[in-house]
């Protein structure tokens, strides 16, 4: 999926090309005044001097002898040459023709800067401001996921030690209540946690849309999914379920009164 960014109102596309970062040509000619094409700018000298010392950088499979053809021939205003055609005669990684719904010509972040200055100097300067907010604002989410992870990773290697019981530990089910059998797995892993079934808790609750995970908390999100790894396993060993029902129900609440006094959860949720 493309990433968009808007340089001087012309929108800008950005792709991933095996964890590299491609910016549309195409999109950038936009911006341009007059008539102005991708193989102009490849003609010329300057242009596949500085393709050629990029390629040597970061491709080594890069086809020196086409490219020793190919800058012979740069500037001639006989020569002309398309993307498609550089990067078959050299093997170049730099710039992409690509087709489908984010079609164009890309070029490597690199060698896109390098043609913002065609467009503009100014254009250029934006180019790369607009880019660089774009990977901050990446690097932000990054860190906020890893951080979210790093918690819930805490919580979990600390979730066997004791803790107070409160209003959102799990009632104990009653014998009668782990003997009846319930219609899927969801519901067994429902009554483990909440004490009741998806069908009860609507009934219950004619007035809320959603079901009753949404309503679930952060504590009850964390157990719910421990359990259905805990559940599968118990399944693979062949026990019934009013017995998974029974442990379940017991790790539910062992779980619950962990977390619910546990200060890294209770720090993110601030």
């Amino acid at each position: 999926m493309a990433k968009k960014i808007d340089v001087q109102g012309t929108a800008i596309s950005i792709i991933s090309v095996n964890n590299e970062d491609y910016i549309s040509l195409t999109d950038m000619l936009k911006a341009k005044d007059g008539d102005f094409f991708i193989s102009d700018w490849l003609r010329n000298r300057n242009t596949i001097e500085f393709l050629g010392i990029w390629e040597s950088v970061h491709n080594p499979i890069f086809n020196y002898g086409e490219f020793a053809i190919i800058k012979s021939q740069a500037g001639l205003n006989s020569y002309k040459i398309s993307v498609k055609e550089w990067t078959e005669k050299t093997n170049a990684i730099g710039l992409k023709a690509t087709a489908g719904r984010y079609g164009g010509t890309y070029a490597h972040v690199d060698i896109a800067f390098e043609f913002g200055m065609w467009i503009s100097a100014g254009f250029k300067v934006y180019l790369i401001k607009e880019f660089k907010r774009l990977k901050q604002e990446e690097n932000n989410h990054l860190k906020l996921e890893w951080n979210l992870q790093r918690t819930i990773s805490k919580i979990n290697y600390l979730i066997h030690t004791d803790a107070i019981k409160e209003n959102l530990i799990p009632p104990e089910l009653s014998k009668k209540q782990t003997q009846i059998i319930y219609a899927s797995e969801a519901d067994i892993l429902n009554m483990a946690m909440f004490g009741i079934t998806a069908k009860e808790w609507r009934d219950g609750n004619p007035g809320k849309a959603g079901n009753i995970r949404d309503e679930a908390n952060l504590e009850q999100l964390v157990v719910l999914s421990n359990m259905e790894s805990v559940n599968s396993v118990l399944i693979h060993q062949g026990i019934s379920p009013s017995e998974r029902l029974t442990q379940l129900n017991q790790i539910a609440i062992t779980q619950m009164k962990s977390l619910l006094e546990n200060r890294n959860i209770k720090r993110l949720k601030q």
